[in-house]
């Protein structure tokens, strides 16, 4: 008689949200921050995929109620809630828009 497996893996919902913070982990780590930036491509990307859902003044916000307190948040961030519009980011979009929204919004160290 064949044993039964047990189905270990996560709730779909839990599983994607680990998969993307983990692939933003990796993104910040792995992108060297010397790479350079196009904060006028990051714009255009933001505006394209995220402003419809995700409306500028969500970087407005006081700094102390923020979650991103440094650029490495930033881009972790960023490639979380771009898996999330359903169009694949390459890690040079993500920096392009993570430059974009701290040049233009958080101004956080380098």
């Amino acid at each position: 008689m064949p044993k039964k497996s047990i189905d270990r893996r996560l709730p779909r919902p839990r599983a994607r949200l680990l998969r993307g913070v983990v692939a933003g982990l990796l993104l910040a780590g792995l992108v060297p921050l010397a790479q350079a930036q196009d904060a006028a491509r990051g714009r255009d990307l933001y505006d394209t995929h995220c402003l419809g859902c995700h409306y500028e003044r969500v970087h407005k916000r006081d700094p102390a109620r923020s979650l991103v307190r440094t650029l490495p948040q930033l881009r972790v961030e960023v490639a979380r809630r771009a898996e999330q519009t359903g169009r694949r980011f390459s890690a040079e979009d993500v920096d392009d828009i993570a430059e974009y929204l701290n040049r233009s919004h958080y101004h956080l160290a380098k």
